[in-house]
């Protein structure tokens, strides 16, 4: 696998900036009230979602965690249904119901977000052994934090396909933050891609850049299509937020927050961008304007769709 030529190095900036705006927004709406329930923001995350989706096909999956908005825009998800599925609208991905942090499109191989922490990894093993025995080429992603990987569904999972050889990617975005843990109060070792060697496979460690985790990402991918089993990625990367939109954070001071907020993937990948001539600011400032006009189309959307009426509670429910 190559490096990403020119074109696509402007692709995974278009695709961290969509994500980063249409967090942004979520947030604002969120905080206006046109969005119940919970909001969990992967601001500060966006290299990971955009490396490891510039892999995958439509019929690959991929199951994230409560955070995981970002991995069903970089999979082809499209804004305004989901838009409309957040604002809890008809004419959403799951007629309304599905809310943040259950978002699925199964024609893009979007399995959905997970509330339960861990909970998505046995269902992604389960369609990577899906996809082996019907003997097709997909590979299925599992993405999840830090805190999952102390959860017996992470180690269940990892065993599973190793000993099955299953064409499953393992990718754990280490944020440092347990919901309100750090690191070091659930997990003794500093790396948590060192629990792949328990299982015999393949693991890789990676900072928060979106050329190295597609470089990372690519060679796991290839490995688990061509038959060689399941790997192990860990991002290490910074949560700019709270667990939830809405946490005041007590659990950890400004100067920590400052920190995380310092190292932007985005803003450094811009910088390179600009410096090896790939982008002008001109360039820049367009494609700032068109997600912005893109956002702005898909909340007006989502306003204007009904409710599902008491009448479609049924649909879907099956005895």
């Amino acid at each position: 696998m190559g490096k990403p030529g020119k074109e696509k190095m402007i692709e995974f900036y278009r695709q961290m900036l969509r994500i980063r705006r249409a967090e942004e927004k979520l947030m604002e709406v969120f905080s206006a009230g046109e969005i119940l329930g919970f909001l969990h923001v992967s601001i500060g995350q966006e290299a990971a979602p955009v490396g490891i989706c510039a892999h995958l096909r439509d019929d690959d999956y991929i199951g994230t965690t409560h955070r995981g908005h970002g991995y069903a825009i970089a999979k082809g998800i499209e804004l305004k249904r989901a838009m409309a599925e957040l604002f809890g609208r008809r004419d959403g991905y799951c007629m309304g119901r599905s809310g943040s942090m259950h978002l699925a499109d199964l024609s893009k191989g979007i399995m959905g977000a997970n509330g339960i922490v861990g909970g998505g990894i046995p269902i992604v093993t389960g369609a990577g052994f899906a996809a082996k025995y019907k003997g097709t080429d997909q590979v299925a992603v599992a993405t999840f934090g830090d805190g999952a990987t102390n959860q017996g569904t992470f180690h269940e999972s990892l065993n599973l396909a190793s000993v099955m050889n299953l064409p499953v990617i393992f990718l754990c975005e280490n944020n440092g933050w347990a919901e309100f843990s750090p690191r070091p109060v659930h997990a003794k070792i500093e790396n948590l891609a060192d629990r792949a060697i328990s299982y015999g496979m393949p693991a890789a460690i990676v900072p928060n850049d979106v050329v190295e985790i597609y470089e990372a990402c690519g060679e796991a991918v290839e490995r688990a299509r061509k038959g060689g089993g399941p790997t192990l990625v860990e991002v290490k990367c910074d949560r700019w937020y709270g667990h939830y939109v809405g946490d005041a954070q007590k659990y950890r001071g400004k100067e920590k927050v400052d920190e995380a907020m310092a190292k932007d993937c985005i803003q450094s990948f811009e910088a390179r961008l600009t410096k090896e001539k790939i982008l002008k600011p001109a360039d820049i400032e367009k494609l700032q304007a068109d997600i912005a006009a893109e956002l702005a189309e898909a909340v007006e959307f989502a306003r204007q769709c009904p409710y599902p009426g008491p009448e479609e509670m049924a649909a879907g429910l099956y005895v």
